[in-house]
């Protein structure tokens, strides 16, 4: 198991006006920047969609973080696949 020896790090975040708490063993700082990533996305859909329920707001959330990702993603494989090309020309 890669994380057994990592101390498990314990928060308690608000998202979207309710309190969590989330254990995870990135630490402390990483779990508040996580959460306040997801809370900032559901503010600003629920801003755009105000008349949307909660669950509506972090489904769309959850989709746009996930869009982000695979966008990312895919840019770090061209990204990869780039230096590979330059690397067979030499």
């Amino acid at each position: 198991m890669p994380n057994e020896n990592r101390p498990i790090s314990k928060v308690k975040v608000n998202i979207s006006g309710e309190d969590y708490c989330i254990k995870g063993a990135a630490s402390q700082e990483y779990i508040k920047k996580v959460a306040k990533h997801v809370d900032d996305e559901m503010y600003k859909l629920s801003q755009t969609y105000p008349n949307l329920s909660r669950t509506r707001i972090a489904v769309l959330a959850a989709i746009n973080i996930t869009d982000e990702l695979f966008r990312l993603r895919e840019e770090y494989e061209e990204f990869l696949s780039t230096f590979d090309s330059d690397d067979t020309k030499d």
